[in-house]
């Protein structure tokens, strides 16, 4: 009697191939980001200089790379990029990577203005492609708790928003000359962290109806190391005061500036009808490390908010940056997973963003308020 043999087959889940491109902030974050996350393996890295790729992919283990970005694009070990470079690089190879077939997530200022980015947006639609920029504070715990408390009513109608984004990163002269000291290239403290900003006012509070800002340099010039230090001119803003009116009507005032010794921190503040709440970290050092959140009902003290384990970090890293960009990193695979591109944060709020930053310029410049348009509209024009 023969008896059947019966093999168990057991599916193994492949993962999603990813290469990098960028790798100043793409070997501090983006390699370990990806290489710590079950889902996703760095399988390629691309840098221009043939020498600099293959360092960097033997320090890393990375099994492949490249010094021109087509043939890492051709690999078929690569499902997705993440593009990290300066930003006046990012609509050329983004749009080299979408029109590759591959996914993408894309580190913020997304490009140089909304219609590049609006490009975008229509490339990655028609391929039906996941673009996820890289705006970590929607992953962070006491941004995420700061969210419920606003979804659940705590402040009640909202009176007044205050943001003072105010540290000193940029503050010593002696900073040296790079491609971050001009406008045109994508420079300036808009582009850094008002491009976060912008995001997650859109995200905790809605949209924006009118933007009036004023940008200002408040060092015109750096050494640039590389040409003896000699003294070269900067154009991009470090200091920006952009007042909004948001579609509800709420007035916010957004205060940034990196160029400010003893600067405050970051800080949220929301003044409503039932309350308030602060969020805010004086850590000048790291971005995302030391938020804490209060709470108080009108007529109480601010109370510091235990944050609930469901937002918190499995795991924290000296680098306070990397555990938020894991969880973008979760939030990428599972868009791709579920062939899904439509879970926010997608390339659409980085298009508004951007969209907001190219009106704070016009409007700097115009010395006037503008009308901010509706975005499904404006993607559609």
């Amino acid at each position: 009697m023969l008896k059947e043999k019966f093999v168990e087959c057991v599916m193994v889940e492949q993962k999603i191939g990813v290469a990098i491109a960028g790798t100043g902030f793409g070997q501090k974050i983006h390699i370990p980001g990806f290489q710590h996350h079950h889902r996703t393996e760095v399988v390629s890295v691309y840098h221009r200089d043939p020498a600099k790729a293959k360092t960097i992919a033997e320090t890393h283990n990375i099994p492949h790379w490249g010094d021109r970005l087509e043939d890492v694009l051709s690999n078929p070990a690569v499902d997705a990029v993440a593009v990290s470079t300066p930003p006046f690089l990012h609509y050329e190879m983004a749009k080299q990577v979408l029109e590759a077939g591959k996914h993408l997530l894309l580190e913020k200022p997304i490009t140089l203005n909304a219609a590049e980015a609006k490009e975008l947006y229509k490339i990655a639609a028609a391929k039906n492609l996941v673009v996820t920029p890289d705006f970590e504070f929607r992953f962070v715990p006491e941004w995420q708790m700061f969210a419920d408390y606003l979804q659940n009513d705590f402040v009640g109608k909202k009176r007044l928003i205050t943001i003072n984004w105010i540290v000193v990163s940029r503050a010593n002269p002696d900073r040296p000359w790079n491609w971050y000291a001009l406008k045109s290239q994508g420079g300036g403290a808009l582009g850094a962290v008002g491009s976060h900003a912008f995001d997650y006012i859109n995200w905790l509070f809605g949209g924006v109806k009118r933007i009036s800002g004023h940008l200002s340099c408040a060092i015109p010039e750096r050494p640039d190391p590389l040409d003896n230090n000699k003294l070269k001119p900067v154009d991009a803003d470090d200091t920006c005061m952009i007042m909004l009116e948001l579609a509800d009507g709420t007035p916010c005032q957004l205060n940034i500036s990196s160029v400010t010794y003893h600067g405050r921190g970051h800080w949220v503040e929301v003044y409503g009808e039932k309350g308030s709440l602060v969020l805010g970290s004086s850590n000048l050092k790291d971005y995302v490390h030391g938020f804490m959140l209060k709470a108080g009902k009108a007529g109480e003290e601010l109370q510091e908010v235990a944050i609930a384990d469901k937002y918190k970090f499995p795991k924290s890293f000296d680098d306070g940056r990397l555990a938020p960009f894991i969880r973008v990193v979760n939030h990428f695979a599972q868009c791709i997973d579920e062939n899904n591109p439509a879970i926010a944060p997608t390339l659409k709020e980085g298009v508004y963003s951007q969209l907001l930053m190219d009106l704070t310029h016009q409007s700097n410049d115009e010395r006037r308020w503008l009308d901010v348009p509706d975005l499904n509209q404006f993607l559609a024009s």
